[in-house]
């Protein structure tokens, strides 16, 4: 980010708008929706600003600037309309120390005014930097279609119960009631506009302690896709924003933990292949203590957690604790290396089966059985094949299809380090150490169906 995105508070603050025009009418539009105090230097305003002056809303100044006119001022909009003197005034209030926004020219500006979606006191603010104004506005149109209009009376009714809700609940049962008004029947009460109906509510949930959010379980493995953020599924980023502690894997994009909210407490649990700085059964342990402090916890794991992903063993300590857990999935890497390769997993009357396998097991000298899964009509998955090169070569020998094998090799899907190469099944030990592939990566070896001739084309052997 070039600019930090950050909410000022303005309450009896001196806001200066130097300019007396449409611009300036425009910031000071504004600046009213807020409590500044604004003062506008401008030799003559038109029309609607000087509505707002006779009615002793805003403050007209008519003397030559100078520093000394922006001194103090919590925030300076320049808008006169010319460039020539904007870009002096600028310089003016830079002496003078303050945040300039100066209008129509972003390489002046110290602040930019993003595109405002306004729910007092719900603010939402949505900038480009300056690049695309005509972005921001099409989000801000989306987001005002998403929010209901009195949502933010709402927010200030939870506002005012807050001390209420502090008294008499845990900061967990705190979390769970506020989730439960912001996604239950208080918000769809005050919606349609029954607002005492939804006071009664939420009233009544704080003094029983006795609402929805009990039902959610404290426990969540989430997979987290591929690497892209853009690939966790809704469901996976409402929990990682519910969580109160999150243990994470080698393999999860930190962009994904962005999605987190900011004080959720972030524990990495990675293991590398040769160098299981986490054993498994700590990684069970800490999950069911951190649940039986009472915290909600995520699990949060690379692609699917059903998938290659020591889940369940992880559900195993769980359920041996008597601890409730959800399972949220994710998409696999097969799914993804397929959708980077612009192929489908299956074709019908071409490969009708798919198989998901690993490159290597718990036992190094017990590898899968890749023969078993070499067959026509088949589309074999490899997990982790990378280090198993030569060992699934060896099997597509035996299985005497290798010239009907189509190999492809897929790693880091989606992501901007993917690598992807076509080659033939006995050469991939050879092309995976030409193009220095890497794990994480999927091999596929798919054996299309042969089609079989119609016996009104095929040639009839008939015996002697």
């Amino acid at each position: 980010m070039k600019t930090f995105p950050m909410f000022l508070t303005m309450a009896g603050r001196r806001v200066v708008i130097a300019g007396g025009g449409e611009q300036a009418a425009q910031k000071c539009r504004l600046m009213l929706k807020t409590e500044a105090e604004i003062c506008v230097h401008a030799p003559e305003l038109e029309p609607e600003l000087a509505d707002l002056h006779r009615e002793g809303r805003i403050t007209w100044v008519t003397d030559p600037i100078d520093p000394d006119a922006f001194a103090g001022a919590a925030l300076v909009f320049v808008a006169t309309g010319c460039p020539g003197l904007d870009a002096s005034l600028h310089d003016l209030a830079k002496i003078a120390g303050t945040v300039v926004n100066v209008v129509d020219q972003p390489d002046l500006c110290d602040a930019i005014t993003p595109s405002i979606v306004d729910r007092d006191p719900v603010v939402v603010a949505i900038g480009t930097e300056g690049t695309a104004p005509v972005l921001a506005r099409q989000i801000k149109t989306r987001m005002e279609e998403v929010l209901e209009p009195r949502l933010g009376d709402l927010a200030a009714l939870a506002g005012r119960l807050r001390d209420r809700a502090a008294m008499r609940l845990q900061p967990r049962k705190r979390r769970d009631l506020w989730r439960w008004v912001f996604n239950g029947p208080a918000r769809d009460a005050h919606a349609r506009g029954a607002e005492r109906e939804a006071a009664q509510l939420i009233k009544e949930a704080i003094d029983t302690a006795e609402f929805g959010a009990a039902g959610v379980a404290p426990v969540a493995l989430v997979g987290a896709g591929p690497g892209s953020k853009d690939l966790i599924t809704l469901r996976g980023v409402q929990r990682l924003q519910e969580a109160d502690i999150i243990f994470y894997d080698r393999l999860v994009d930190p962009e994904v933990l962005e999605l987190a909210r900011r004080d959720a407490e972030r524990v990495y649990v990675g293991k590398a292949p040769g160098c299981h700085s986490w054993p498994q059964d700590q990684i069970n342990g800490v999950l069911v203590s951190a649940a039986k402090q009472g915290k909600r916890v995520v699990r949060l794991k690379c692609g699917d957690p059903g998938i290659f992903a020591r889940g369940a063993e992880e559900i195993e300590a769980l359920k041996a604790a008597d601890i409730p857990f959800e399972i949220v999935p994710g998409v696999t890497a097969a799914s993804a290396a397929a959708a980077s390769l612009g192929d489908m997993l299956t074709e019908r009357d071409k490969t009708d089966t798919l198989v998901l396998t690993t490159g290597r097991c718990a036992d190094p000298d017990s590898p899968p059985d890749w023969l078993d899964h070499l067959k026509q009509g088949t589309n074999v998955a490899f997990y982790m094949g990378v280090k198993a090169a030569a060992e699934i070569e060896a099997a597509v020998a035996k299985s005497g299809l290798a010239g009907q094998i189509e190999a492809r090799i897929v790693s880091h899907a989606q992501m901007p380090s993917e690598v992807s190469v076509a080659c033939r099944a006995t050469d991939l030990a050879k092309t995976i150490a030409s193009h220095d592939i890497a794990n994480p990566a999927i091999i596929f070896l798919r054996c299309p169906r042969v089609a079989v001739a119609s016996a009104a084309t095929s040639p009839i052997s008939v015996p002697a």
